[in-house]
């Protein structure tokens, strides 16, 4: 498997950042070290251009008539290889020589498990938050793949919500190629087997109080938490009293809760969350019945932490997430040239096949990014540092996926093994 050509450029009209990003993508597939003829592209766009969607599907298919199947959607932000388009109009796309009878399109007129035969191993998902059950969908379609595993976002936008979906395999047999600009749903990329990844959750959130057993629930409402009434526990753990109410309303404002199910690690030895805690906003109390509403439906026997948004411990996971990976696919034995490859410094560490990732994708929360980072570009410039200029594509999500959860505040970063012999792995 050899590296995905990608592209990403901004302007305000959307010919002039398809040209640009054009000329990136045929001025890589012109490299040896390259694919020179890959088959599916992915695109996220900022919704600065959701109203052109269409025009520069179009654009791009006409240009590049090799690439037979597309996916992606719409985010309030995209990022490439060390740089962010937040609030501006802007365009990434990544072209991935994957085997054709490797991964399969699918949208709601594409559904797993129509048309040829295919195994899902996992998949890429891109989700409308509109869609009626998106989290018990996102169940149902984790259940569908070999590993049960997913990753990907929810479609963000201040305009229109939309997604890309165009494949070459179409649910109904003869039928050619489908899809194209579509809205509501779920739609992505399925992956086969053959298609080799390592994935990583990491958490933007902080603890902030221990991690208690709900006890006692009504829907959306915890109720008791280790047996005494949710509120006058949070109370405690926030240090805050309804007696001065304007600076309680403050602290809780700023404050989330931290959920993972029974027997799942939730607060890690070193204090962090672990990738299976969820997060959701406190969206209420009822003091009646001395109970915490939250956006979630809790059920007794879940663990829960109170816990808050927290740059240094963001930026501590993401550096984690990211040596980690590295680490996995770093080679136990190595030739003089890997070695000189792999040391490189950041600034000068072009992509190169001895760091064994031939693309990635990185889903961001639209509450992280490089502002909540310390500066334009810094989230993504930390993923640089730790595994060097490797291809790289995604969107700021309004939610993000991974395993069967649907996160916030997270970041799942997901890496394409370039030796296709090494074994798909997940946190």
């Amino acid at each position: 498997m050899k590296l995905f050509p990608y592209g990403h450029a901004t302007h305000p009209q959307w010919q002039m950042a398809c040209g640009l990003v054009l000329a990136q993508l045929r001025a890589h597939m012109a490299l040896p070290d390259y694919a020179d003829a890959p088959t599916l592209g992915l695109i996220y766009i900022t919704d600065h251009y959701a109203g052109a969607a269409r025009d520069i599907l179009d654009y791009l298919g006409a240009e590049l008539p090799e690439v037979t199947d597309w996916a992606g959607t719409v985010g309030i932000g995209v990022c490439a290889t060390n740089a962010e388009y937040i609030d501006e109009p802007a365009l990434t796309v990544m072209l991935c020589a994957v085997p054709s009878d490797q991964y399969r399109v699918f949208s709601g007129v594409m559904p797993l498990g129509g048309g040829a035969p295919f195994r899902p191993h996992t998949a890429l998902v891109h989700a409308d938050a509109q869609t009626p059950d998106v989290p018990e969908l996102v169940v149902e379609l984790a259940q569908r793949t070999d590993t049960g595993y997913l990753f990907g976002g929810l479609s963000s936008s201040r305009s229109q919500v939309l997604q890309f979906a165009v494949g070459s395999q179409g649910h109904v047999r003869g039928q050619g190629a489908v899809g194209g600009v579509i809205a509501g749903g779920l739609s992505g990329v399925a992956w086969g087997a053959g298609v080799a990844l390592v994935s990583r959750v990491t958490q933007g959130c902080l603890p902030v109080a221990p991690e208690r057993e709900i006890t006692a629930a009504d829907g959306n409402v915890v109720l008791a938490l280790d047996g005494q009434p949710a509120l006058d526990v949070m109370l405690a753990d926030l240090r805050i009293s309804l007696d001065a109410p304007r600076e309680a309303l403050a602290v809780v404002r700023q404050t989330l809760v931290g959920l993972s199910d029974a027997g799942e690690p939730g607060v890690r030895r070193t204090g962090d969350f672990g990738p299976d805690v969820v997060v959701r906003h406190i969206i209420g109390v009822d003091p009646g019945r001395r109970g915490v509403a939250i956006a979630e439906r809790p059920q007794p026997g879940q663990r829960l932490a109170f816990c808050q948004r927290n740059v240094q411990a963001a930026r501590a996971d993401l550096m984690r997430v990211c040596a980690e990976i590295r680490e996995e696919l770093e080679p136990e034995e190595v030739t003089g040239t890997t070695a000189a490859a792999l040391a490189a410094a950041p600034e000068v560490s072009a992509p190169h096949p001895a760091r064994r990732i031939a693309g990635a994708v990185y889903i961001s929360c639209t509450g992280r990014g490089g502002p909540h980072f310390g500066g334009p570009g810094a989230e993504l410039q930390i993923v640089r540092h730790a595994l060097g200029d490797v291809p790289l594509v995604g969107f700021f999500a309004g939610g993000e996926i991974a395993r069967h959860h649907l996160y916030g505040y997270t970041g799942v970063l997901t890496v394409f093994v370039a030796d296709e012999s090494a074994d798909e792995s997940s946190d």
